[in-house]
């Protein structure tokens, strides 16, 4: 066991020592094409060696079982995105040099959050010893999600920005509570149909021709579920009204093995996407805009049609890291993150990006294919389906395959909420695999 132990995490390292150095690449193209201006520093740098290092200490310490290509990957794409984000705040500098102007630097601000982030994922695996234990928290995890929702709509405390009612602000921080609430509510889920998967897959009731479990069963999680979706439409978040209607459709799949639930979800979202139609008149505007950009250009669809162009422009292999006009698109380093890369590092640097995330996303089903108790499985598998529908949205928002949402790509775009929720999903993907690897082990121990 101790030879498998460390072996895994003697892969992490070597993983985690081409992932740094990948990143310095990038990091001296984007220099070197912007003439080193406003350089990231060599103690950032080294700040940013050290924390991967610790955290990969914590990890062959606290969690010497998990998965090894978790982290790695997720470092990667973080430190990519760190790359970028610096590239478009060098644009922002010329840009703001020429005209006289102020302008304020993300990148910091991002090192800062993915500190945080690396501190946290630490935390998490020292304090969630064993991931069977968020169990008992089913419902404090339901009334926790609920209430993380609901923040935003306080009069003191909620705050609008760009027309969705999504943040808190006390003073000069802001925080964005739905991101934490895609951590919190998996876990209501996965602890709710774990004690009841086989009331709600066996004992059936026929609605409209249709078997349905009793509504006592289903009652508590359908109830979360739709107020969860009610607050989110009023707050006029559809991205992730999207996202959990989308998680709780897939889990319950997951928990019975029914195809009723897809076919049955499939329709409800069809119907209710029909109604939103109807009421709200922004849904309405991003429905023409995504069957039609071009002749809004200017208006309306001037960030889609932006993105496209610069998808465009990258061709087959890209301009190259700090050689195109990413710049040009509203929000590159946010929402629109995904067009800068595919503008500087072309079809192919764009696959590359999808892959890891495809990765990332197969080894944490494979996690859930792994783990033997309930709870972990169905943990496991909400959060890849968290990870898989919001790269699905981001993807096919940006590339016209489907209408924007507002979502942000995970780990690559600024923004210190989304990222620490990330990193929090990816630490307790690494302890369910400890344990479970752990306990399925010729010579495991019951925990």
């Amino acid at each position: 066991m101790k030879v498998f132990t460390a072996r895994k995490r003697n892969i992490e390292l070597i993983l985690l020592a081409c992932v740094l150095g990948i990143s310095r690449l990038a990091l001296y193209l984007v220099e070197n094409a912007t003439a080193f201006r406003s350089p990231i520093s060599a103690s950032q740098i080294y700040v940013v060696i050290a924390m991967v290092l610790i955290a990969h200490l914590a990890i062959r310490v606290f969690a010497p079982f998990a998965d090894q290509f978790l982290f790695p990957l997720a470092v990667l794409l973080n430190l990519l995105g760190i790359v970028m984000i610096h590239r478009l705040d060098i644009a922002d500098e010329v840009r703001a040099a020429a005209s006289q102007s102020t302008f304020s630097t993300e990148a910091s601000s991002q090192l800062i959050w993915f500190a945080i982030g690396i501190l946290l994922l630490i935390a998490t695996l020292v304090i969630v010893k064993d991931h069977r234990r968020l169990q008992r928290y089913t419902f404090t995890a339901m009334v926790a999600g609920l209430v993380l929702l609901l923040l935003p709509m306080l009069p003191i405390l909620g705050a609008s920005i760009n027309g969705a009612r999504l943040w808190i602000r006390i003073g000069s921080l802001s925080f964005q509570p739905a991101e934490v609430a895609k951590i919190v509510l998996p876990i209501f889920f996965a602890g709710y149909l774990a004690r009841n998967r086989n009331s709600i897959a066996s004992v059936r009731e026929k609605w409209a021709g249709i078997g349905l479990p009793r509504a006592k069963d289903l009652g508590p999680i359908v109830s979360a579920w739709a107020i969860s979706l009610l607050v989110l439409i009023s707050q006029r978040d559809l991205g992730t009204s999207l996202l959990f209607f989308g998680l709780f459709v897939g889990m319950l799949y997951v928990a019975t093995g029914q195809r009723t639930w897809l076919a049955l979800g499939g329709l409800l979202f069809l119907s209710g996407a029909f109604i939103a139609y109807q009421l709200f008149s922004h849904v309405k505007l991003r429905t023409m805009v995504w069957l039609d950009p071009f002749p809004y250009a200017l208006n309306e669809s001037y960030q889609l049609v932006q993105g496209l162009y610069g998808f465009a422009s990258g061709g087959l292999f890209g301009r190259g890291l700090g050689q195109g006009y990413s710049w040009l698109v509203p929000y590159a380093k946010s929402d629109f993150i995904l067009s800068a890369f595919g503008e500087e590092l072309g079809y192919v640097g764009l696959i590359a990006i999808t892959f890891i995330y495809a990765f990332i996303v197969q080894r944490t089903l494979r996690t859930s294919l792994m783990t033997k108790d309930d709870f972990g499985k169905l943990l496991s598998a909400g959060l890849a389906i968290v990870l898989g529908l919001q790269l699905f949205v981001v993807f096919g928002g940006v590339t016209r395959l489907i209408p924007l949402t507002g979502l942000t790509t995970p780990f690559l775009a600024a923004g210190g909420s989304a990222l620490i929720a990330n990193w929090i999903m990816i630490a307790l993907v690494l302890r369910i695999s400890h344990t479970s690897t752990l306990l399925s082990a010729p010579s495991g121990r019951q925990l």
